[in-house]
């Protein structure tokens, strides 16, 4: 090994863990906000790696079953946790998805990393009281865990047909920037430039 790659500092990765909404469904992967997160730190000269392990479809029971895994094989500075939607959207019990969620932080602490917690709405057909519990979720886990949170991925698209697809439920590729921009003004705070 030469003294070069010695003096290199090793990149640092940022783990966003999440589901549909950050795996870019229906687009192509260098279309969703992930990819133009990476970009963004590459132009902005933050030493980190992307490493994208969101599953469409995944519920906070089954990132919780996953995120060991990840966390061992990737070990990851700052993780991105974007999970919840498909727990409201299939309206399942409020409590676990919160209780999933609590666990999925205190695992990424205790592997080392800070955690940005990202926050969802659901569509109010779901009834007030179940939407407005499910809204409550990262609120008060961010409260209480002294997290910085995201309040709502799609602040500013879901209500913008230009900017969702058809199924009202996942952005077109003309709304990831701004989905971006929702997790970027949360997440830079949280950033290291190489060799902090």
């Amino acid at each position: 090994m030469t003294c070069e790659a010695h003096a290199s500092t090793p990149e640092r990765t940022l783990l966003v863990f999440g589901d549909s909404l950050s795996a870019a469904y229906g687009l192509l992967p260098e279309q969703g906000w992930v990819a133009l997160l990476q970009k963004r730190l590459q132009d902005e000269g933050y030493g980190y790696n992307v490493v994208n392990a969101s599953v469409s479809g995944e519920t906070t029971a089954g990132g919780l079953a996953r995120l060991p895994r990840a966390l061992q094989q990737h070990h990851p500075a700052i993780v991105v946790l974007e999970l919840g939607a498909n727990d409201g959207l299939r309206g399942l019990p409020v409590q676990d998805a919160r209780t999933n969620l609590d666990a999925m932080v205190a695992a990424s602490r205790r592997a080392g990393a800070k955690v940005l917690l990202v926050g969802i709405l659901i569509p109010p057909n779901y009834g007030p009281k179940y939407s407005s519990s499910f809204a409550d979720i990262f609120r008060q886990l961010a409260g209480e865990r002294k997290l910085p949170f995201v309040p709502f991925l799609l602040d500013g698209v879901a209500l913008d047909p230009q900017l969702m697809q058809q199924d009202g439920l996942h952005p077109r590729a003309a709304g990831e920037p701004r989905v971006m921009e929702n997790v970027w003004q949360h997440l830079h705070p949280l950033l290291e430039r190489p060799g902090q």
